[in-house]
C-alpha cells in the first residue's frame, strides 16, 4: 500500500466541528489554510494521525457490539494518512505531497476525547496513537490521495525517571 492522505479537515473557529475537505492549502503562516489553530499556535500548525492508530484505539474501546462507530474527525486532527508509521522523534520531517513538515511533538489527546466517547482519551494515549503535531517548513497544495513520506526520522527520546 502506498502511503497517502485519506482525510483533510479544519475548524474555522475554536470549538467548531471539523469540516472535511477534498483539497486544501498548507501555508507557513496558517498551517492548513482556514484552520484556526495554525495562526494561534505557530509552532503547532498541523496535526497528522494515521488511520491504523485510530482503528487500534477504537478496537480498545470495543464492546460485544464491536468498536464504536466514530468518525476520525472526532479526534480533531487536520490530516489522516494510511499506510505509513508516523515518525516518533522530535525533529523528524514528513512530506505531504510537496509540503514539508517538522514533527515538534506527540499530539496528546485532551479531555474533549472523553466527551466524544468514554475511554477514548486513554485509548489514544499509548504509542503516539493521537498522532503528531507539526510546524510547516514548506507549504503548498494538498489533496486526498497525495503521497506521504518520512524524509528524515529522528530517534524517539524516552524520558527515564530515577527509580
Amino acid at each position: 500500500m502506498t502511503p497517502r492522505i485519506i482525510g483533510l479537515a479544519r475548524r474555522p473557529v475554536s470549538g467548531a466541528p471539523m469540516e472535511t475537505m477534498k483539497a486544501g492549502l498548507i501555508t507557513l503562516k496558517e498551517g492548513l489554510f482556514g484552520d484556526c489553530k495554525g495562526i494561534k499556535f505557530p509552532e503547532r500548525q498541523v496535526t497528522i494521525m494515521a488511520v491504523e492508530d485510530w482503528e487500534a484505539a477504537l478496537l480498545d474501546l470495543a464492546s460485544t457490539a464491536g468498536p464504536p462507530q466514530l468518525h476520525w474527525t472526532e479526534r480533531r486532527a487536520n490530516v489522516l494518512v494510511e499506510g505509513i508509521r508516523l515518525p516518533r522523534g522530535i525533529g523528524s520531517i514528513i512530506s505531504l505531497r510537496d509540503c514539508m513538515l517538522k514533527v515538534i511533538a506527540k499530539t496528546s489527546p485532551c479531555e474533549k476525547m472523553e466527551r466524544v466517547h468514554p475511554g477514548l482519551l486513554r485509548a489514544l494515549s499509548p504509542n503516539w496513537r493521537g498522532g503528531i503535531t507539526c510546524k510547516v517548513l514548506t507549504g503548498g497544495p494538498v489533496s486526498l490521495d497525495d503521497h506521504v513520506k518520512v524524509l528524515l526520522e529522528q530517534p524517539e527520546r524516552m524520558i527515564r525517571l530515577p527509580a
